[in-house]
C-alpha cells in the first residue's frame, strides 16, 4: 500500500471553493485539480489520487507543492507559455465579429457558419468557436413591439398592482379569447413512438371547423373559467361574463385583466357591467398581450393539448379542450408575476432610446 503523505492544510474556506469547482462544469483540468486537492486535505496518497483523479503522480506533487506555496491565488491559470497556442490571430477574430455584427453575405440575410467561415478564411468550426464566446447568434432573430398608447403608464402600473398587491374580499382574473381553433386530422394514420424514432404524423391535414376558447385564468390559484363557444362576438361574450358570474362566489368582487378588443367595449356588455357592478374591467395597453398572464396559460394548453392533437370533428376538439380544463384545474399551478411597474417602465424606456438611435 502507497504510504500516504501528510494530509494538505486547507481551510474551511478553502474547502467550500474546491468542492463548488470539483462539483462544477468549469473546465475539466480545473475539476481535476480541485478533486486531486480536496482528496489531499482528506489524507489519500499521492499515488491514489493519481488513479482516481486520472492524472500523473508527478502533476498531483506539482499542484499539491503550487496550492502549499499561494493558496487558491492564480487558481485554473495556464502558466505562460502553456497550453494550446490559438491557430487564429487576434486581428482575424476581430475581423470575423466585426462582419457579424455591421454586414451581410452578398444576397442573404444573415451570415451563417459556413457562409462566415468562406468570407473569412477560415474554418467553420473556428467561427462557431469564436460566436459562441461573445455570444453572438446571427442565426436568431426575437420580435418586439413596443406599445404607442398614450396611457401605456396608467394601465400597466394598474395591471401589476392587481398583480402585486390583489384587492381584498375579491377575485383577479385574466381573461382572453383563443379564437379560431382549428379541429385538424391528418389524411393519414400517425405512427406511435418506439425506440430509436419519435412518434410521428402527416405535415398536411384535413380541417374540420373551428371554436373560440373563452378563458378566464384565477391570478391566485391557477384555475381557469372556460368555455368554448362557436364565435366570440359581444352576444358570446356576455355568455361567458354569466358563465363567471355563476362560478364565482357572490360574495367576492371581480377584477377581470382584458384586452382592448371591440367587444370586450361593445355597448351591450357596459350595459349588463351597469347591473353587475360587482364586475371591474382593467384594460392592458394596446400591443401588451405579454401582461395578459392568460396567454401564457394558452401557450400551456397549445403546446399539450392541441398542437399535436388530431381532431375528427369540432366535438373532438372541445373535448380535448374540456379535459385539459378539468386535469388543469384538478393539479392547478399558479404563474407568479414578479416584476413590479418600475422595472418595466425602466426597460421599455431603454428600449425606446435604442429604437432611437437606430
Amino acid at each position: 500500500m502507497s504510504r500516504a503523505a501528510a494530509p494538505l492544510a486547507i481551510s474551511d474556506g478553502q474547502r467550500e471553493v474546491l468542492e463548488t469547482l470539483a462539483g462544477s462544469q468549469a473546465a475539466h483540468r480545473v475539476v481535476q485539480r480541485a478533486q486531486v486537492l480536496l482528496l489531499a486535505a482528506d489524507g489519500v496518497s499521492n499515488s491514489e489520487i493519481s488513479e482516481v483523479v486520472g492524472v500523473s503522480r508527478p502533476t498531483v506533487l506539482s499542484w499539491r507543492g503550487q496550492f502549499e506555496k499561494d493558496g487558491l491565488i492564480g487558481f485554473g491559470e495556464v502558466a505562460k507559455g502553456r497550453g494550446r497556442k490559438p491557430s487564429i490571430s487576434d486581428e482575424k477574430v476581430a475581423e470575423i465579429v466585426d462582419l457579424t455584427l455591421h454586414s451581410k453575405p452578398e444576397g442573404e440575410t444573415h451570415w451563417s457558419c459556413r457562409s462566415m467561415a468562406t468570407r473569412a478564411g477560415v474554418s467553420s468550426a473556428s467561427v462557431q468557436r469564436i460566436w459562441s464566446a461573445r455570444g453572438l447568434k446571427p442565426h436568431l432573430v426575437k420580435t418586439f413591439k413596443l406599445s404607442n398608447d398614450h396611457h401605456f403608464e396608467d394601465k400597466l402600473i394598474d395591471v401589476v398592482g392587481l398583480y402585486l398587491n390583489p384587492p381584498d374580499q375579491a377575485v383577479v382574473l385574466c381573461m382572453d379569447e383563443k379564437s379560431q381553433i382549428q379541429a385538424l386530422d391528418r389524411t393519414q394514420p400517425s405512427l406511435p413512438m418506439k425506440k430509436d424514432r419519435a412518434g410521428t404524423m402527416t405535415h398536411d391535414y384535413k380541417r374540420h371547423g373551428t371554436t373560440t376558447l373563452f378563458a378566464a385564468l384565477n391570478v391566485l390559484t391557477g384555475t381557469v373559467i372556460g368555455r368554448c363557444l362557436p364565435r366570440h362576438r359581444n352576444t358570446e361574450f356576455l355568455k361567458f361574463l354569466r358563465t363567471i358570474d355563476r362560478e364565482v362566489p357572490k360574495g367576492l368582487q371581480v377584477h377581470m385583466i382584458l384586452d382592448n378588443y371591440a367587444t370586450h367595449k361593445h355597448p351591450n356588455v357596459k350595459k349588463w357591467l351597469d347591473s353587475h357592478p360587482r364586475f371591474h374591467l382593467h384594460f392592458t395597453p394596446t400591443s401588451s398581450s405579454w401582461l395578459n398572464l392568460v396567454e401564457r396559460w394558452f401557450r400551456e394548453i397549445t403546446d399539450k393539448a392541441i398542437r399535436r392533437g388530431v381532431f375528427h370533428s369540432v366535438n373532438d376538439l372541445i373535448t380535448a379542450i374540456e379535459d385539459y380544463l378539468e386535469a388543469n384545474n384538478g393539479n392547478p399551478k399558479p404563474f407568479v408575476w414578479t416584476a413590479t411597474a418600475e422595472q418595466i417602465l425602466a426597460k421599455v424606456a431603454r428600449g425606446r432610446v435604442t429604437l432611437q438611435q437606430v
